[in-house]
């Protein structure tokens, strides 16, 4: 059995699985091996398995072994197991060191890195892995990559012709689970003469 993946945050008392055998006569259901810090609990007519206790993260996956035995004759009896697997939730929003950033840019350049963003993310696998982008701001003079949080100008700039500061919002958004999370951080760019 591979019952669907169960939240960190399940709470006690929680549908997991319901065993069940093809067999003549009434079974007794019962978990035999492979929970050795007691988060199951087997109702021991109907084969139901629930959790009997809040989760820690770093135990699972779990695979127990559940045994239907012969009501009137216990030495007729199989097992099977059950393998839980239990995802972190997206606890945590990415979060950037500051929410403003001021950069200085020279006039003339070429396209140029003007500054490399870094959000830290204080959940592991997915719900960790970042992604970065323009949230508002001029989507035709800058860009950023996606994967890395660089942040570049994508032409010259004039200091006599043009504006002479830029607000760019970033975000960083995670791959979290059940919904994805962002934080933001505000990159004003200054054009220097």
């Amino acid at each position: 059995y591979q019952p669907a993946p169960l939240s960190e945050k399940t709470l006690p008392d929680t549908f997991v699985v319901q065993i069940s055998v093809l067999y003549k006569v009434p079974v007794i259901y019962s978990i035999v091996s492979g929970d050795g810090k007691g988060y199951f609990i087997i109702d021991s007519s109907t084969g139901i398995v629930r959790t009997r206790k809040n989760f820690k993260l770093e135990d699972f996956p779990v695979t127990f072994n559940v045994r239907a035995t012969d009501s009137s004759n216990p030495s007729i009896f199989n097992d099977v197991s059950v393998n839980v697997e239990v995802i972190d939730e997206n606890d945590f929003p990415p979060v950037f060191p500051s929410s403003l950033l001021e950069e200085r840019l020279e006039e003339n350049l070429p396209a140029t890195q003007i500054v490399q963003l870094k959000a830290q993310d204080s959940d592991t696998g997915r719900n960790g892995v970042l992604t970065y982008g323009i949230l508002s701001g001029d989507r035709l003079k800058f860009r950023i990559n996606e994967a890395t949080g660089i942040l570049y100008s994508t032409a010259s700039f004039d200091y006599e012709e043009e504006r002479t500061e830029y607000q760019v919002v970033i975000y960083a958004e995670d791959d979290g689970i059940p919904e994805k999370k962002r934080g933001y951080c505000t990159v004003v760019i200054k054009i220097i003469d």
